[in-house]
């Protein structure tokens, strides 16, 4: 069974693919889970998808309103509630500028990177947000270097190692410790409408996993000491909107975002969209 690979550059789905294989063990389908032999845009994944081609089977993203009506979404959180909530990557000259920030409207003054298929690209500008985007998603961290824009939002599960990774190749960042960007967000495993028997077995081997405790304790292996790294508790919120979500969630999509209904603790008050306007 494929999944869409999304780079030809070191893989960043460890987890997301370990979670599935166990998934579908425990929903008593024993697939050999490989990525596709080149890398697909996230467009030409959804389209294979949605017509069931047979190049993939599976992908995890993003829940969009668009991506829920196409294809089939096991609705539970394979991230917990935790994917909607950023740190800022800048250059290392850079971080004092970011320590008088508090709120959106002060935030607007700099200018993002995103790739160009990601759809924070469009979460970022309908809150007035400007980006500048890449086909490639190295190229962020270089033109970053390169002084092309000024902010690369990182998501919090995988930020340190990144910064960690591309330090490592000689580019002069670092990660912000002072804001922490959120809007409502979730990663859902898809399959196509047309094979239910596939979505049907991922749902009940997540369900296992959550119930047996192991879904908590892969997500913790992986997580758990970057998450405290970040010093998240002390940061200052920044919220967004995200004009995105599904516009009618199913009664199972509820329930299980119940699950990760937790918000990250804060001891600052958090700024709202609503300070831009």
């Amino acid at each position: 069974m494929h999944y869409p690979r999304h780079s030809s550059d070191a893989n960043p789905e460890r987890y997301a693919t370990e979670l599935l294989n166990q998934a579908l063990k425990r929903g008593g389908e024993a697939f050999s889970l490989q990525p596709s032999p080149l890398p697909m845009s996230p467009a030409r994944a959804m389209y294979s998808l949605q017509h069931n081609d047979g190049k993939i089977q599976v992908l995890w993203a993003m829940s969009a309103d668009q991506r829920t009506k196409a294809l089939q979404a096991v609705s539970i959180p394979i991230y917990r509630d935790l994917i909607g909530w950023r740190v800022l990557l800048v250059r290392s000259k850079d971080k004092p500028r970011l320590a008088s920030i508090n709120t959106l409207s002060e935030l607007a003054h700099l200018r993002f990177g995103q790739r160009s298929e990601w759809s924070d690209v469009d979460i970022l500008r309908a809150n007035g947000l400007r980006v500048q985007t890449s086909n490639a998603y190295p190229s962020l961290f270089s033109m970053l270097n390169a002084g092309r824009f000024d902010l690369l939002p990182l998501e919090i599960l995988v930020a340190a190692e990144e910064q960690q990774r591309f330090a490592a190749l000689g580019l002069d960042l670092a990660l912000d410790d002072h804001l922490l960007l959120h809007y409502p967000s979730t990663y859902y495993y898809f399959t196509s409408k047309q094979n239910p028997k596939l979505a049907a077995a991922i749902r009940r081997g997540l369900e296992a996993m959550l119930a047996d405790g192991s879904f908590d304790r892969l997500f913790n292996e992986n997580f758990a000491v970057s998450l405290r790294a970040l010093n998240l508790e002390n940061r200052q919120v920044i919220e967004l909107s995200n004009p995105l979500l599904p516009e009618v969630p199913s009664e199972q999509q509820k329930r299980h975002d119940l699950l990760w209904q937790k918000r990250l603790p804060s001891t600052r008050q958090a700024a709202t969209a609503q300070d831009s306007q």
